[in-house]
């Protein structure tokens, strides 16, 4: 019987297209945002109907909403939701990013994972927990969030540009506010293979109940068996088997793996029946597994960093004037460049020294493109003036870059560059292009065909002339791409009032700085190399 949804336009938006999960807790469609042009995303209808007690579970279900939106904001280790709603039959549903990979559960069933493998699974979900039990502001407050249902089917394993193997925690739809006023905790919604013994139980809940059964799904994904056997797939068995048996050893199930013994009385004190005897936060297992994973490594090897380069886009779509809301899922992956070692440009450089600042500009902080002639070759380069200290702090440092475009109203290109060292931080360098100038049009010419630019900076304290300059590279992947919205632009109408695309294109900034951060930080060595996109 074919399935009715299927080419069904919910919330005159999203035409579903086909049927790609289904579990005890909904079902999952692939489909096209039609008001962006036809973008994917994937879009979950819950097990649930709001027919009976309309109003309390709709203000629930909206709370959670707001809930996992703010979380996949927070971390690129937590699948994002974009949107949701109820539709006609009162049936609530979630619109998420939708993302090319597989679970964990079929990554475990294809293959024996490698302890390299492992460690960067395990830390890249712990990462994602622990975003969610340190908490989200909610009315003023911060209040830790727990999954209730970790398990290999809810983690997605997917290929990204920036770091290859990337592992994104799913389903956080279920997950409950720990709110001191709240008796939602205090039923049992989970998978039995994996629920903690107090969730089985029904007791309340905290962030040792996810504890327990990472540590069921750890050494699972080391062993690809279960600590705990059951006689039967019921209730009373895994109640009793949670509550009363002891774990098996690794020695027991898989005597011939090489498991480094830390990994070992980690994953076992996951499993403790007690939680006081786990544990007491994720923050302390991912300290564990980066620890292994720095013994794992070759003590005499250098870092082998790759860029960070994405883009994102925002497909044309000139029939469509205005909107009031937008919720874009990631572009498709972007190529990755080579790596560049940084060399610290000396002020006697020729771009330094026939550099000066431009008297039409303000001695302020500010960022603005310019073009720049050099070696018989014209290039575009990002000029930045900032406190002398603000320079000093990021001589040496990473470089990300990554492309905003918006079609309509009016072709929009927001340009960011992010400059970052640990020890300092994030600058953040965005420029909005109009590719409807003259200008506009050239600077994105200049950056598609050369696929570099330079940062020239200049000190507030001492304008007249620039004090350092950094090189940044643009991968071949992100020029491809420069080239077709550079093309797309001279088809499309601009609108009378372009701000309303920077507007848009603001929000989305807003929304991915965190995401563009939260890479920053996990691929950032404070060694000299050029990791720009």
């Amino acid at each position: 019987m074919p399935d009715p949804n299927i080419g069904r336009l919910l919330g005159k938006r999203y035409q579903l297209q086909d049927l790609i999960g289904s579990g005890a807790m909904g079902r999952v469609y692939r489909a096209k945002d039609i008001l962006l042009g036809g973008v994917p995303v994937a879009v979950k209808f819950l097990a649930l109907s709001m027919q009976n007690e309309k109003m309390r579970l709709q203000e629930r279900f909206e709370r959670e909403a707001k809930t996992c939106a703010l979380l996949g904001q927070k971390s690129i280790h937590i699948v994002r939701v974009m949107d949701y709603g109820v539709d006609e039959k009162n049936t609530p549903y979630y619109v998420m990013e939708y993302l090319q990979g597989q679970s964990l559960s079929n990554v475990i069933r294809a293959q024996n994972l490698t302890i390299t493998r492992f460690l960067s699974m395990a830390r890249q979900i712990g990462l994602g927990l622990q975003c969610a039990h340190d908490g989200i502001p909610v009315d003023g407050k911060i209040y830790p969030i727990i999954h209730r249902d970790i398990k290999p089917s809810n983690i997605l394993v997917t290929q990204d540009p920036s770091f290859g193997e990337l592992v994104k925690v799913l389903d956080f739809g279920i997950a409950k506010l720990l709110m001191s006023n709240s008796d939602q905790t205090k039923f049992y919604l989970g998978t039995l293979a994996y629920s903690s013994p107090e969730q089985i139980e029904g007791k309340e809940l905290d962030n040792r109940s996810d504890i327990y059964s990472f540590g069921v799904m750890m050494f699972e994904m080391l062993t690809s068996k279960m600590p705990l056997v059951v006689s039967a797939n019921s209730f009373g068995a895994w109640y009793k088997a949670h509550q009363f048996e002891k774990p098996r050893s690794f020695e027991e199930v898989a005597p011939n793996l090489q498991i480094p013994k830390p990994i070992q009385d980690l994953v076992m004190s996951c499993l403790a029946k007690k939680p006081a005897e786990r544990p007491q936060s994720i923050r302390e297992i991912i300290n564990v597994l980066v620890n292994v994973e720095q013994e794992e490594k070759t003590p005499n090897s250098s870092p082998e960093i790759e860029p960070a380069n994405q883009t994102f886009a925002i497909p044309p779509k000139p029939e469509v004037k205005t909107r009031t809301s937008l919720r874009v899922p990631p572009a498709p992956p972007a190529e990755k460049s080579a790596k560049t070692e940084v060399r610290l440009s000396q002020v006697t450089d020729d771009i330094a020294r026939f550099a000066s600042w431009p008297p039409n500009k303000p001695i302020a902080d500010i960022v603005f493109p310019q073009t720049i002639y050099h070696n018989g070759e014209t290039s575009a380069a990002l000029w930045v003036m900032l406190p002398k200290r603000e320079i000093q702090k990021r001589l040496i440092c990473t470089r990300y870059n990554q492309f905003l475009f918006l079609a309509v109203p009016h072709p929009m290109l927001l340009w960011i560059t992010v400059i970052y060292n640990r020890q300092h931080g994030p600058k953040w360098l965005p420029y909005y292009l109009d590719l409807k100038s003259n200008f506009g049009q050239e600077i994105v010419r200049l950056l598609q065909h050369t696929g570099q630019y330079r940062l020239l900076f200049f000190a507030r304290e001492s304008p007249s002339y620039c004090c350092h300059v950094l090189p940044s590279s643009i991968a071949p992947a992100q020029r491809q791409r420069l080239l077709d919205w550079l093309q797309a632009s001279h088809s499309i109408n601009g609108s009378a009032d372009p701000q309303i695309s920077k507007s848009f294109l603001k929000q989305e900034y807003e929304k991915i700085k965190a995401q563009i951060l939260n890479k920053l930080e996990t691929i950032d060595t404070d060694s000299p190399f050029d990791l720009s996109g």
